[in-house]
Protein backbone atom coordinates (compact mmCIF):
# COMPACT_ATOMS: atom_id res chain seq x y z
CA UNK A 1 0.00 0.00 0.00
CA UNK A 2 1.61 3.29 -0.80
CA UNK A 3 1.01 6.82 0.48
CA UNK A 4 -1.56 8.05 -1.23
CA UNK A 5 -3.57 4.52 -0.83
CA UNK A 6 -3.06 4.67 3.03
CA UNK A 7 -4.17 8.14 3.45
CA UNK A 8 -7.64 7.62 1.99
CA UNK A 9 -8.00 4.42 3.75
CA UNK A 10 -7.04 6.02 6.67
CA UNK A 11 -9.41 9.25 5.92
CA UNK A 12 -12.34 6.81 5.73
CA UNK A 13 -12.24 5.01 8.79
CA UNK A 14 -9.85 6.94 11.25
CA UNK A 15 -12.45 8.90 14.35
CA UNK A 16 -9.34 11.26 14.32
CA UNK A 17 -10.58 12.94 11.58
CA UNK A 18 -13.14 15.72 11.44
CA UNK A 19 -16.55 15.12 9.52
CA UNK A 20 -15.23 18.13 7.47
CA UNK A 21 -11.93 16.78 6.50
CA UNK A 22 -13.35 13.61 6.07
CA UNK A 23 -15.75 15.00 3.48
CA UNK A 24 -12.86 16.83 1.76
CA UNK A 25 -10.52 14.26 1.64
CA UNK A 26 -13.14 11.63 -0.32
CA UNK A 27 -13.52 15.11 -2.30
CA UNK A 28 -9.98 15.31 -3.22
CA UNK A 29 -10.00 11.40 -3.98
CA UNK A 30 -12.44 11.70 -6.41
CA UNK A 31 -11.12 15.14 -8.12
CA UNK A 32 -8.01 13.50 -8.87
CA UNK A 33 -4.35 14.85 -8.79
CA UNK A 34 -3.71 18.06 -9.80
CA UNK A 35 -1.02 20.60 -10.40
CA UNK A 36 -0.30 24.19 -8.90
CA UNK A 37 2.34 25.80 -11.01
CA UNK A 38 3.83 29.09 -9.37
CA UNK A 39 5.19 31.22 -11.54
CA UNK A 40 8.37 33.43 -10.16
CA UNK A 41 7.62 36.01 -13.12
CA UNK A 42 10.40 38.63 -13.87
CA UNK A 43 13.38 35.91 -13.69
CA UNK A 44 14.39 34.28 -10.26
CA UNK A 45 18.16 34.63 -9.60
CA UNK A 46 18.64 30.99 -8.81
CA UNK A 47 22.56 31.30 -7.59
CA UNK A 48 21.03 33.22 -4.56
CA UNK A 49 17.92 30.57 -4.06
CA UNK A 50 20.08 26.92 -4.27
CA UNK A 51 23.31 28.39 -3.22
CA UNK A 52 26.45 26.99 -4.14
CA UNK A 53 27.66 27.88 -0.60
CA UNK A 54 31.21 26.40 -0.99
CA UNK A 55 32.09 27.21 -4.59
CA UNK A 56 34.96 29.66 -4.72
CA UNK A 57 33.88 31.30 -8.42
CA UNK A 58 30.44 32.01 -6.39
CA UNK A 59 32.38 34.31 -4.19
CA UNK A 60 34.21 35.83 -6.55
CA UNK A 61 31.71 36.61 -9.11
CA UNK A 62 29.21 37.96 -5.96
CA UNK A 63 31.47 39.92 -3.91
CA UNK A 64 28.92 42.17 -2.67
CA UNK A 65 25.28 40.31 -2.93
CA UNK A 66 27.18 36.88 -2.69
CA UNK A 67 25.86 34.98 0.67
CA UNK A 68 27.47 34.03 3.77
CA UNK A 69 26.98 31.04 5.82
CA UNK A 70 25.20 33.00 7.86
CA UNK A 71 22.55 33.63 4.87
CA UNK A 72 21.68 30.42 4.25
CA UNK A 73 20.62 26.88 5.18
CA UNK A 74 22.75 23.92 4.53
CA UNK A 75 20.81 20.79 2.89
CA UNK A 76 24.31 18.85 2.40
CA UNK A 77 28.33 19.26 1.89
CA UNK A 78 27.66 21.94 -0.63
CA UNK A 79 24.13 23.49 -1.53
CA UNK A 80 22.67 25.80 0.61
CA UNK A 81 18.53 27.01 0.53
CA UNK A 82 18.60 30.88 1.11
CA UNK A 83 17.67 31.26 4.75
CA UNK A 84 14.29 33.42 3.54
CA UNK A 85 12.95 29.73 2.30
CA UNK A 86 13.53 28.61 6.44
CA UNK A 87 9.62 28.10 6.52
CA UNK A 88 9.86 25.48 3.68
CA UNK A 89 12.81 23.35 5.42
CA UNK A 90 9.53 21.07 7.19
CA UNK A 91 8.81 20.33 3.32
CA UNK A 92 12.69 19.44 3.05
CA UNK A 93 12.86 17.26 6.39
CA UNK A 94 9.80 14.91 5.22
CA UNK A 95 11.10 14.00 1.87
CA UNK A 96 8.69 16.27 -0.31
CA UNK A 97 10.93 19.02 -1.53
CA UNK A 98 12.72 18.53 -4.53
CA UNK A 99 14.76 20.86 -6.02
CA UNK A 100 15.93 20.12 -10.24
CA UNK A 101 19.24 21.92 -11.05
CA UNK A 102 20.64 24.18 -13.58
CA UNK A 103 16.99 24.07 -15.98
CA UNK A 104 17.23 25.52 -19.50
CA UNK A 105 16.76 25.03 -23.16
CA UNK A 106 19.12 24.83 -25.57
CA UNK A 107 19.61 28.97 -27.22
CA UNK A 108 19.14 30.62 -24.62
CA UNK A 109 16.81 34.22 -24.88
CA UNK A 110 17.18 36.72 -22.99
CA UNK A 111 13.84 38.64 -23.40
CA UNK A 112 11.21 38.24 -20.70
CA UNK A 113 8.10 37.74 -23.28
CA UNK A 114 9.93 35.62 -25.16
CA UNK A 115 11.34 33.18 -22.74
CA UNK A 116 8.92 33.03 -20.78
CA UNK A 117 6.53 32.30 -24.06
CA UNK A 118 8.72 29.08 -24.53
CA UNK A 119 8.35 28.04 -21.10
CA UNK A 120 4.67 28.22 -21.14
CA UNK A 121 4.65 26.46 -24.70
CA UNK A 122 7.38 24.32 -24.10
CA UNK A 123 9.39 24.88 -26.79
CA UNK A 124 13.09 25.93 -27.28
CA UNK A 125 15.58 28.90 -27.75
CA UNK A 126 14.44 28.90 -31.43
CA UNK A 127 10.54 29.11 -31.07
CA UNK A 128 7.63 28.57 -29.20
CA UNK A 129 5.26 25.90 -29.10
CA UNK A 130 1.29 26.85 -30.69
CA UNK A 131 -0.32 26.09 -27.35
CA UNK A 132 0.08 25.42 -23.45
CA UNK A 133 2.87 22.78 -22.65
CA UNK A 134 0.00 20.74 -21.27
CA UNK A 135 -3.41 21.77 -22.96
CA UNK A 136 -3.33 19.09 -25.39
CA UNK A 137 -2.72 16.26 -23.53
CA UNK A 138 -4.93 17.58 -20.16
CA UNK A 139 -7.78 17.45 -22.92
CA UNK A 140 -7.08 14.45 -24.65
CA UNK A 141 -5.34 12.12 -22.62
CA UNK A 142 -5.97 12.53 -19.46
CA UNK A 143 -7.90 9.18 -19.06
CA UNK A 144 -10.66 10.34 -17.24
CA UNK A 145 -13.27 13.09 -18.24
CA UNK A 146 -12.67 16.73 -16.92
CA UNK A 147 -16.39 17.92 -15.11
CA UNK A 148 -15.42 21.63 -14.53
CA UNK A 149 -12.17 23.39 -15.65
CA UNK A 150 -9.52 21.93 -17.81
CA UNK A 151 -7.19 24.47 -15.87
CA UNK A 152 -7.67 27.78 -13.78
CA UNK A 153 -5.20 30.77 -13.72
CA UNK A 154 -5.49 33.38 -10.65
CA UNK A 155 -2.91 35.49 -11.84
CA UNK A 156 -1.06 35.83 -15.09
CA UNK A 157 -3.47 35.37 -17.97
CA UNK A 158 -4.31 32.36 -20.12
CA UNK A 159 -1.06 32.58 -22.34
CA UNK A 160 0.04 29.34 -20.46
CA UNK A 161 -3.09 27.58 -21.38
CA UNK A 162 -3.61 28.58 -25.04
CA UNK A 163 -5.03 25.99 -26.85
CA UNK A 164 -8.20 25.48 -29.79
CA UNK A 165 -10.32 23.84 -27.41
CA UNK A 166 -11.10 22.86 -23.68
CA UNK A 167 -12.14 24.91 -20.57
CA UNK A 168 -9.23 26.83 -19.65
CA UNK A 169 -10.31 29.97 -17.35
CA UNK A 170 -8.66 33.15 -16.00
CA UNK A 171 -9.80 34.64 -12.96
CA UNK A 172 -9.05 37.28 -10.14
CA UNK A 173 -10.75 35.48 -7.45
CA UNK A 174 -13.25 33.16 -6.55
CA UNK A 175 -15.75 35.79 -5.84
CA UNK A 176 -16.02 36.11 -10.00
CA UNK A 177 -17.17 32.89 -10.41
CA UNK A 178 -20.23 33.69 -8.13
CA UNK A 179 -21.33 37.42 -9.45
CA UNK A 180 -20.43 36.84 -13.35
CA UNK A 181 -23.29 35.87 -15.70
CA UNK A 182 -23.00 34.94 -19.31
CA UNK A 183 -24.99 36.11 -21.80
CA UNK A 184 -25.72 33.22 -24.11
CA UNK A 185 -26.05 34.54 -28.02
CA UNK A 186 -28.52 32.54 -30.05
CA UNK A 187 -27.16 29.86 -32.27
CA UNK A 188 -26.62 30.83 -35.72
CA UNK A 189 -28.14 29.31 -38.47
CA UNK A 190 -27.02 25.88 -39.89
CA UNK A 191 -24.65 27.18 -42.81
CA UNK A 192 -22.86 29.70 -40.20
CA UNK A 193 -20.52 27.33 -38.54
CA UNK A 194 -18.40 29.98 -36.95
CA UNK A 195 -21.35 31.81 -35.10
CA UNK A 196 -22.45 28.05 -34.32
CA UNK A 197 -18.93 27.28 -32.87
CA UNK A 198 -18.91 30.50 -30.92
CA UNK A 199 -22.56 29.70 -29.46
CA UNK A 200 -21.59 26.41 -28.50
CA UNK A 201 -18.20 27.40 -26.58
CA UNK A 202 -20.73 30.22 -24.51
CA UNK A 203 -23.21 27.42 -23.45
CA UNK A 204 -20.08 25.39 -22.43
CA UNK A 205 -18.69 28.67 -20.05
CA UNK A 206 -22.28 29.17 -19.26
CA UNK A 207 -22.11 25.59 -17.86
CA UNK A 208 -19.06 25.52 -16.15
CA UNK A 209 -19.61 28.87 -14.79
CA UNK A 210 -23.12 27.62 -13.06
CA UNK A 211 -21.32 24.57 -11.88
CA UNK A 212 -18.39 26.20 -10.04
CA UNK A 213 -21.04 28.79 -8.85
CA UNK A 214 -22.51 26.35 -7.15
CA UNK A 215 -19.59 24.19 -5.49
CA UNK A 216 -18.30 27.54 -3.75
CA UNK A 217 -21.29 28.69 -2.29
CA UNK A 218 -21.50 25.43 -0.42
CA UNK A 219 -17.82 25.76 0.44
CA UNK A 220 -16.16 26.60 3.78
CA UNK A 221 -14.43 29.74 4.18
CA UNK A 222 -11.08 29.62 3.96
CA UNK A 223 -8.41 31.56 6.31
CA UNK A 224 -6.17 33.99 4.45
CA UNK A 225 -2.78 32.29 4.31
CA UNK A 226 0.77 33.94 4.72
CA UNK A 227 2.87 35.52 1.70
CA UNK A 228 1.43 38.34 0.65
CA UNK A 229 -0.24 38.17 -2.95
CA UNK A 230 0.83 34.67 -3.34
CA UNK A 231 -0.73 33.29 -0.70
CA UNK A 232 -4.07 35.28 -1.65
CA UNK A 233 -3.67 33.40 -4.88
CA UNK A 234 -3.28 29.83 -3.05
CA UNK A 235 -5.75 30.50 -0.36
CA UNK A 236 -8.41 30.93 -3.70
CA UNK A 237 -6.81 27.42 -4.69
CA UNK A 238 -7.43 26.10 -1.76
CA UNK A 239 -11.26 27.29 -1.66
CA UNK A 240 -11.50 25.81 -5.45
CA UNK A 241 -9.93 22.69 -4.00
CA UNK A 242 -12.24 22.59 -0.34
CA UNK A 243 -15.70 23.11 -2.89
CA UNK A 244 -15.14 19.94 -4.91
CA UNK A 245 -14.01 21.64 -7.83
CA UNK A 246 -12.66 19.03 -10.18
CA UNK A 247 -9.82 20.93 -11.86
CA UNK A 248 -5.95 19.82 -12.78
CA UNK A 249 -4.51 23.07 -13.54
CA UNK A 250 -3.73 25.38 -11.49
CA UNK A 251 -1.87 28.79 -11.87
CA UNK A 252 -0.53 31.12 -9.56
CA UNK A 253 2.13 33.93 -10.01
CA UNK A 254 4.57 35.73 -7.43
CA UNK A 255 5.87 39.02 -9.11
CA UNK A 256 9.06 41.03 -8.69
CA UNK A 257 11.72 38.77 -9.85
CA UNK A 258 13.64 41.34 -12.14
CA UNK A 259 16.18 42.33 -9.71
CA UNK A 260 18.77 44.36 -11.50
CA UNK A 261 19.50 47.16 -8.82
CA UNK A 262 19.41 46.59 -4.72
CA UNK A 263 18.70 42.67 -5.29
CA UNK A 264 19.55 41.73 -1.44
CA UNK A 265 16.44 42.95 0.54
CA UNK A 266 14.08 42.66 -2.57
CA UNK A 267 15.00 39.29 -3.10
CA UNK A 268 15.04 38.12 0.68
CA UNK A 269 11.71 39.31 0.73
CA UNK A 270 10.29 38.01 -2.89
CA UNK A 271 11.76 34.49 -1.41
CA UNK A 272 9.87 34.86 1.81
CA UNK A 273 6.70 35.66 0.68
CA UNK A 274 7.29 32.28 -1.49
CA UNK A 275 8.24 29.88 1.27
CA UNK A 276 5.57 31.36 3.71
CA UNK A 277 2.79 30.93 1.01
CA UNK A 278 3.97 27.02 -0.18
CA UNK A 279 4.45 26.15 3.62
CA UNK A 280 0.88 27.57 4.54
CA UNK A 281 -0.90 25.89 1.36
CA UNK A 282 0.57 22.29 2.14
CA UNK A 283 -0.11 22.81 5.41
CA UNK A 284 -3.92 23.16 5.00
CA UNK A 285 -3.67 20.66 2.06
CA UNK A 286 -2.51 18.29 4.69
CA UNK A 287 -4.81 19.22 7.22
CA UNK A 288 -7.54 18.76 4.27
CA UNK A 289 -5.83 15.26 3.65
CA UNK A 290 -5.22 16.63 -0.08
CA UNK A 291 -1.36 16.77 0.14
CA UNK A 292 -0.83 13.67 -1.47
CA UNK A 293 -3.33 14.63 -4.54
CA UNK A 294 -1.19 17.94 -5.15
CA UNK A 295 1.97 18.54 -6.88
CA UNK A 296 3.37 22.42 -6.54
CA UNK A 297 5.95 23.22 -9.19
CA UNK A 298 7.74 26.82 -9.61
CA UNK A 299 9.17 28.31 -13.30
CA UNK A 300 10.66 31.52 -14.52
CA UNK A 301 11.37 32.69 -17.81
CA UNK A 302 14.94 32.45 -16.70
CA UNK A 303 17.47 32.87 -14.57
CA UNK A 304 20.18 35.79 -14.09
CA UNK A 305 23.67 36.35 -14.45
CA UNK A 306 26.47 34.21 -12.83
CA UNK A 307 28.24 38.19 -11.57
CA UNK A 308 26.50 40.78 -10.20
CA UNK A 309 26.27 43.91 -11.65
CA UNK A 310 27.34 47.15 -10.78
CA UNK A 311 23.84 48.50 -9.31
CA UNK A 312 23.76 45.57 -6.65
CA UNK A 313 21.53 43.19 -8.65
CA UNK A 314 21.59 40.90 -11.24
CA UNK A 315 21.11 41.26 -14.90
CA UNK A 316 18.80 38.43 -17.56
CA UNK A 317 20.77 35.40 -17.71
CA UNK A 318 19.66 31.21 -18.63
CA UNK A 319 20.05 28.08 -16.47
CA UNK A 320 18.01 28.28 -13.14
CA UNK A 321 17.25 25.22 -10.06
CA UNK A 322 13.39 25.45 -9.57
CA UNK A 323 10.99 23.50 -7.12
CA UNK A 324 8.55 20.82 -7.15
CA UNK A 325 6.77 19.42 -3.72
CA UNK A 326 4.09 17.71 -2.70
CA UNK A 327 3.27 14.19 -0.42
CA UNK A 328 4.11 12.07 -3.45
CA UNK A 329 7.41 13.99 -4.32
CA UNK A 330 11.04 11.90 -3.47
CA UNK A 331 12.65 14.97 -2.03
CA UNK A 332 16.49 15.70 -2.63
CA UNK A 333 18.56 17.28 -5.08
CA UNK A 334 18.50 16.42 -8.88
CA UNK A 335 20.98 17.11 -11.73
CA UNK A 336 24.08 18.83 -11.65
CA UNK A 337 24.30 22.63 -10.57
CA UNK A 338 25.80 24.57 -13.13
CA UNK A 339 29.85 24.81 -13.60
CA UNK A 340 30.41 28.40 -12.31
CA UNK A 341 33.93 27.85 -13.89
CA UNK A 342 32.84 27.64 -17.60
CA UNK A 343 30.34 30.20 -17.63
CA UNK A 344 28.95 30.79 -21.79
CA UNK A 345 28.48 34.28 -22.07
CA UNK A 346 29.24 35.03 -18.70
CA UNK A 347 25.95 32.66 -17.88
CA UNK A 348 25.91 28.88 -16.09
CA UNK A 349 24.94 26.62 -18.61
CA UNK A 350 21.77 24.14 -18.31
CA UNK A 351 22.60 21.05 -17.14
CA UNK A 352 18.94 19.66 -17.61
CA UNK A 353 16.47 20.71 -20.19
CA UNK A 354 13.60 22.03 -18.40
CA UNK A 355 10.94 20.22 -20.65
CA UNK A 356 12.48 17.00 -18.98
CA UNK A 357 10.23 18.16 -16.07
CA UNK A 358 7.24 18.40 -17.94
CA UNK A 359 7.47 14.95 -19.33
CA UNK A 360 7.92 13.63 -16.03
CA UNK A 361 4.81 15.54 -14.50
CA UNK A 362 2.76 14.55 -17.16
CA UNK A 363 3.99 10.83 -17.75
CA UNK A 364 4.77 9.96 -14.08
CA UNK A 365 1.65 12.37 -12.18
CA UNK A 366 -0.85 12.32 -14.47
CA UNK A 367 0.02 9.07 -15.92
CA UNK A 368 0.13 10.39 -19.65
CA UNK A 369 2.95 8.07 -20.60
CA UNK A 370 3.14 8.78 -24.60
CA UNK A 371 3.37 12.75 -24.26
CA UNK A 372 4.26 15.80 -25.76
CA UNK A 373 7.29 15.38 -24.35
CA UNK A 374 8.37 11.69 -23.95
CA UNK A 375 11.53 12.21 -26.20
CA UNK A 376 13.10 14.12 -22.86
CA UNK A 377 12.63 11.07 -20.89
CA UNK A 378 15.75 11.33 -18.68
CA UNK A 379 17.41 9.01 -15.94
CA UNK A 380 18.74 12.29 -13.95
CA UNK A 381 14.62 12.57 -12.85
CA UNK A 382 14.19 8.95 -11.91
CA UNK A 383 11.94 8.31 -8.68
CA UNK A 384 11.24 11.89 -8.42
CA UNK A 385 7.66 11.28 -8.21
CA UNK A 386 6.39 8.08 -6.04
Amino acid sequence: MNRRELLKTISALSLALSPMQRVLAAKAAASGRRLVLVELAGANDGLNTLVPIRNDHYHRLRPTIGLTQQDVIGIDNDMAMHASLEPMMNLWDKGELAWLQGLGYPQPNRSHFSSIALWESGGDGAKAGRTGWMTHDIQHKLGRQISDAHGISLKGGLNIFNTDGGRWMSLESTSQIESTSVTLPAGGEQYNTALDLVAGKMHELHHTMDSLSAKLQKAPKVKRLPGGSLGDQLAQVLRLIRAGVDTPIYRVQLGGFDTHDYQVRRHAQLLSNLSDGISGFSRALANDGEWDNTLIMTYSEFGRRAAENLSGGTDHGTAAPHIVAGGQVRGGLYGAAPDLAKLINDDPDYTMDYRCVYERVLGDWFGIEENRFSKFNTPKLQGLLI
